[in-house]
């Protein structure tokens, strides 16, 4: 029998490719992290230089000018940056989550077409599904796409949009077929640049607040049929697809920021005395740090595990997608606050990054789905076998 951890350690390259990422991110991510946080404005000098390092979409194919990163790495990137800067780790997680609709369904023109500028940062992607009315419930859209000659009229609002606005390039869910319910949705790329294409103000918000988030606005956007993504009426598989596959980018998102939080608690806990002794001596604050780490580690082996059944494309990626995300996120937030607790008063100033991870856990136990989705979703699978 092979050795299971063989299906998805971490080998020589990618251990190589951590410590090459994280220099980058120690070096020019995490200065900008707290002023970014502080001014809710996107962390441009951040993003160029992922850009400069590749690493702002390392997913894409080589084919299309990209890195051609394997789902490991790409997880391997997200969780680097996430523990330097967590608004700054959507670059390359958006960027993926737009993308991926294309590489599962979208058509080999499309493909050439729009993930070249992406490879080389000239653009972002972005994934447009949640509407005011269709959060969890995302089959229950309103935006429509209705046929006109051999192009798409498109109306609708989407909510929730990460990176709209910096965005040039954004894969839409359309209802074309109301009456065929979730088989009568599909896919299409919208441009910034189309006529009729707009934006909310941004969202004001808990944590990753240097990531903007905003509404689109599709007021009669034409859009030819070469830019549909598959076949009309795939649309929503090709969401839940997707999101089997970005999960696990979430669940790195989690680990890197609650690594990052373990660290500074860490660091602060050796230095740290009361009562003549350093606070790492108390017995007490020794089983938080145990805790903590153990959990940690159990999240990385499980999302390490997904991103490699994501790379392969196995047939129970939705479990373990949904798994990696909900066990790492809950983690997340976990450590997050134990690690403030650890600083007391300290970690609940902005003196100390502690607290902005604290804020920026949250959102990964609900967004692409929340974790009570994610428990619906993996319970469905068990009850299938």
């Amino acid at each position: 029998m092979s050795d299971f951890t063989e299906m998805y350690r971490p080998n020589d390259e990618h251990d190589a490719f951590r410590a090459a990422v994280r220099e980058v991110c120690d070096a020019k991510v995490a200065p900008n992290a707290a002023e970014a946080d502080e001014r809710a404005e996107f962390p441009q000098a951040s993003y160029d230089a992922l850009r400069a390092s590749d690493l702002h979409a390392p997913h894409v194919p080589e084919v299309y000018g990209g890195v051609g990163a394997d789902a490991l790495a790409t997880c391997i990137v997200i969780e680097e940056v996430a523990r330097a800067c967590a608004s700054t780790s959507l670059v390359p997680s958006v960027n993926k989550l737009g993308t991926m609709p294309l590489l599962l369904s979208g058509s080999e023109e499309l493909r050439r077409e729009l993930l070249p500028p992406v490879a080389s940062g000239e653009a972002m992607f972005s994934y447009c599904l949640s509407e005011p009315e269709a959060g969890s419930d995302a089959a229950s859209m309103r935006t429509r796409a209705v046929a006109e000659g051999d192009s798409w009229r498109l109306d609708g609002v989407k909510r929730w949009i990460t990176g709209a606005g910096i965005s040039r390039f954004y894969t839409v869910f359309a209802v074309t077929d109301p009456d065929a319910g979730k088989r009568g949705i599909s896919a299409f790329v919208v441009s910034s640049e189309d006529d009729g294409v707009s934006f909310g103000a941004p969202e004001k918000k808990l944590g990753i607040r240097a990531s903007p988030t905003r509404e689109v606005y599709l007021d009669r956007v034409l859009v030819p049929g070469s830019r549909m993504i598959g076949a009309p009426g795939t649309g929503f598989a090709t969401a839940m697809k997707t999101l089997d596959h970005t999960r696990v980018t979430i669940a790195a998102q989690a680990l890197g920021i609650a690594q990052g939080a373990l660290d500074v608690a860490l660091g602060y806990v050796k230095e740290r005395t009361q009562f003549g002794r350093a606070l790492a001596e108390f017995q007490g604050l020794q089983f938080m740090l145990a805790d903590m780490g153990m959990k940690l580690e159990a999240a990385r082996q499980l999302t390490y595990a997904a991103a490699a059944k994501s790379e392969r494309g196995d047939a129970d990626l939705t479990y373990f997608g949904a798994a990696a995300k909900c066990f790492a996120s809950d983690v997340a937030m976990e450590v997050t606050t134990d690690a403030v607790q650890l600083l007391g008063g300290y970690g609940y100033t902005r003196d100390f990054p502690v607290e902005r991870m604290m804020r920026d856990a949250k959102i990964t136990q609900i967004y692409e789905g929340t974790n009570q989705v994610q428990r619906i979703v993996m319970a469905r699978q068990l009850l299938r076998r």
